[in-house]
């Protein structure tokens, strides 16, 4: 392939198979605590570091990352404690990340329009070797969190009182979640874009839910998913010159929509096949075993 010919491309689909792992890794628990737009959210306010990077003279990725892990645990802290006026709250937090972004680029030297939209929809040509080492580093983490500590946060994102019973530490559980999600929307930002960013956790997942429930072929499939449409789009706007973001998304969109149309037969099939069985077996009536959540689900 002459794409590989040249360093950007080799630059560009390094982070984007990191994308496509980091995205659903983290998505998967998002998805199972509804809170779906947990990474737009954030990507609005990593905008905020995205323009003081630039006005600071420092990198952008690692300043979006600071400030972006702060947002998240602000949103946190929110959600524990803003009952009555937590969405106001938060709606101010997103859209002041936003407008804060917006005019530090623009007071930074040189700062103009072309550079916030090669951060909030992505961009092949400007993924520097600077940024590939911020996302290798970031990238490790995120893995070391989600496949490490999935039985810790499996349970809490599944029932988090439940998980306090058990003697978790839900409150610093929920905390990593936010500050993972952080990491990985400034991970994703080169490539996908802090604006396009959420679709790649939150769609991946919920397409992998079309061909199983159990989580760890739930995660095993997302994160599948997730590396074949970054790389594929990747190459797809390398070759068509087309934005890599919205391709990536796109692409992620359509594989949602094939899964969902191919697994519905089968759904219905599965379904006919329990109800003409009926439940003949007595124990379908037992009163299961209290189990751990992370036990139910396979994990």
């Amino acid at each position: 392939m002459d794409l590989l010919n040249y360093a950007f491309m080799q630059r560009a689909l390094l982070a984007a198979v990191l994308v496509g792992i980091t995205a659903p890794a983290i998505g998967i628990y998002l998805v199972q605590r509804r809170q779906a737009l947990m990474g737009d959210g954030i990507g609005h306010v990593a905008m905020t570091g995205v323009g003081l990077g630039f006005l600071l003279s420092t990198s952008p990725v690692w300043m979006a990352t600071a400030v972006s892990v702060l947002g998240a645990v602000v949103m946190e802290l929110i959600r524990w404690y803003g009952r009555t006026r937590g969405d106001i709250a938060l709606a101010m937090l997103f859209y002041g990340g936003m407008a804060g972004g917006v005019m530090f680029i623009n007071l930074a030297p040189g700062g103009s329009n072309a550079n916030l939209t090669s951060y909030l929809f992505g961009s092949l040509s400007t993924v520097s070797e600077s940024d590939v080492t911020a996302i290798c580093l970031l990238a490790a983490f995120v893995v070391l969190v989600t496949v490490g500590l999935r039985r810790q946060l499996f349970a809490v994102s599944h029932d988090e009182e439940f998980a306090r019973v058990t003697g978790l530490p839900v409150r610093a559980l929920n905390l990593l979640v936010a500050v993972t999600a952080a990491v990985t929307v400034t991970v994703a930002m080169r490539v996908v874009g802090l604006l396009l960013v959420s679709a790649l956790m939150v769609v991946t997942v919920a397409a992998a839910q079309q061909l199983t429930r159990s989580f760890v072929a739930t995660f095993a499939i997302a994160v599948a998913l997730g590396v074949t449409v970054t790389v594929g789009g990747t190459v797809t706007s390398y070759y068509q010159d087309v934005p890599p973001g919205a391709t990536i998304v796109l692409m992620t969109i359509a594989v949602f929509v094939v899964l969902t149309l191919l697994a519905a037969p089968l759904a219905r099939r599965r379904a006919g096949a329990r109800a003409a069985a009926g439940p003949d077996d007595p124990a379908e009536y037992a009163i299961p075993a209290v189990r751990r959540p992370a036990e139910d689900a396979g994990v």
